[in-house]
């Protein structure tokens, strides 16, 4: 299985609990973990920013997220938001299998 560990950051708590029931139901992700609010400071347009954020970490497989990615996109109020993708390397058999069965066949 070529799985996925999605990173994407939300900029509330209802937002974050969306994203992740859609991304679930909707079988474009298998498990998303919805992290505690963390201050991310960042360069936009020209200065720096403050804001809380929700982390959500999304496992997947590799050939669904150009859906996955599409769909996060259609969700999410920024412009330009987080959406970066791990390749998992290793981890237990079993639970790789699970997030394998657990995501539809997209390609």
């Amino acid at each position: 299985m070529n799985g996925l560990l999605v990173v994407c950051n939300a900029p509330e708590p209802e937002l974050a609990e969306r994203i992740a029931n859609v991304l679930v139901a909707e079988q474009l992700a298998a498990c998303v973990n919805i992290l505690a609010p963390c201050r991310s400071v960042y360069r936009w347009q020209g200065g720096v920013e403050t804001a809380v954020e929700i982390p959500l970490l999304i496992k997947t497989r590799a050939d669904v997220y150009p859906q996955l990615q599409r769909r996060l996109l259609e969700l999410h109020p920024y412009e330009v938001p987080e959406i970066i993708a791990f390749d998992l390397q290793q981890g237990l058999p079993s639970y790789l299998t699970w997030v394998s069965q657990s995501v539809l066949s997209r390609a």
